[in-house]
């Protein structure tokens, strides 16, 4: 029996016992995008409808639970080479998945129909310590856009929808020494382009006064890694940085966030602002860097949020009613000059219905003359959106 269907196997066997005792409620998650796009330097104008349906359940019995969630995604194209931003429009990220838990339904020109078990994991707790086996999720970020210290399936910075972060299959142990400190191990799987690759983690997080201190090592896709990170609150802000050093085929690369997030009142309501910076030693210093970019072992492992060597994020939300926000995000490629700018307006119709609608600008070079990207940004089509989000 191959090794993924033989853990499946041994998690279903290990909860088919102690868990029907106590069966939680089954819960829900529906989203539906509608998205006009207009021509791009590598697409057609075009429409496009997204239907996300997720499936939750959490049963308990004693010290063990069962974390399950189940997702479909059928996305309906006018055009079939219509460009998008991808996770950006609510689809469920998987990369690397080792267990046989997704597959494709169908898919031709303007369908695509896809479902995927997004946790599948179990969880025996104790008061000092808990233990998690199976698709499960996890972050270790410390900035909350661009966080290059994380190495688990980071969420695109420019994806209005982040209710859920994708499930990755690991072995998992918390140990809690005391209410303010913690150490945790990983040990990860993945397979990429039929490659599987190895990583183990061990990270510590320690929390004092306005500090909190956290740090990871080990060994990340087969290679050696490390991370730093720093959080503090300062005059009401909070100040966060993270720093990854990695060897990636025989070269040491650096990747650096820094960032500060503050809420402020004004006119009675909240204004919360936050900017982040990136320097990342994967990312292309200049737009004809792209290509290698876009063709690099950990780009295509889902490792970079971003493509550009130094990157700028800026995001606003103001509540201008307590039903209605308006929100801006920008980034800013300091490399190749382009920007991306996504406004978006949310209301909430119900306490589980939310209905959004934004839009995405690319600004900058398009599509060179030898047929490659001009900028990073400059190649998003305008594009414009409506949603709707309901939880059951």
């Amino acid at each position: 029996m191959p090794r993924p269907r033989a853990l499946v196997a041994v998690l279903l066997l290990a909860v088919a016992g102690p868990l029907p005792a106590q069966q939680a409620g089954l819960r829900g998650y529906a989203l539906n995008v509608f998205l006009g796009a207009a021509a791009g330097p590598f697409s057609q104008s075009g429409l496009q409808d997204l239907q996300r349906l997720r499936l939750m359940l959490q049963p308990r019995s004693g010290a063990f639970s069962l974390d399950l969630a189940y997702e479909q995604l059928l996305t309906l194209t006018s055009t079939p080479d219509l460009q998008t931003l991808g996770s950006a429009l609510g689809q469920p990220a998987g990369p690397g998945d080792w267990l046989p838990l997704q597959g494709t339904l169908a898919s031709d020109a303007h369908v695509a129909w896809r479902h995927r078990v997004d946790r599948f994991a179990v969880t025996a707790r104790h008061p000092l310590a808990e233990v998690t086996v199976g698709r499960q999720p996890i972050s270790w970020a410390t900035t909350l856009f661009l966080t290059p210290a994380d190495p688990f399936a980071p969420f695109d910075p420019a994806d209005p929808f982040r209710e859920y972060r994708a499930g990755v299959d690991a072995a998992r142990v918390r140990v809690f020494p005391s209410a303010m400190s913690e150490l945790e191990a990983v040990v990860r799987p993945a397979t990429f382009d039929s490659v599987t690759t190895l990583t183990a983690l061990l990270r510590g997080r320690v929390a004092f006064g306005r500090f909190e201190l956290a740090g990871w090592g080990g060994m990340l896709h087969d290679h050696g890694a490390g991370a730093l990170a720093v959080t503090v609150t300062v005059a009401g802000a909070v100040l966060r940085s993270e720093a990854a050093v990695r060897r990636e085929r025989d070269t040491m690369v650096v990747r650096v966030a820094v960032g500060a997030d503050r809420s402020f009142e004004i006119a009675g309501r909240t204004l919360y602002v936050l900017a982040e910076y990136q320097r990342d030693g994967f990312g292309a210093a200049r737009a004809g860097g792209l290509p290698v970019v876009l063709g690099s072992a950990p780009y295509r492992r889902g490792e970079l949020q971003v493509l550009g060597r130094h990157e700028i994020m800026a995001q606003a939300t103001y509540q201008v009613h307590p039903l209605v926000r308006l929100e801006a995000l920008s980034l800013w490629n300091a490399g190749d000059g382009s920007a991306l700018l996504a406004p978006a307006v949310g209301y909430d119709a119900l306490s589980n219905l939310g209905l959004r609608v934004g839009a995405f600008v690319g600004i900058g070079a398009g599509r060179t003359t030898s047929g490659f990207p001009g900028s990073e940004y400059g190649t998003v089509p305008v594009a414009g959106y409506l949603s709707g989000s309901l939880f059951f």
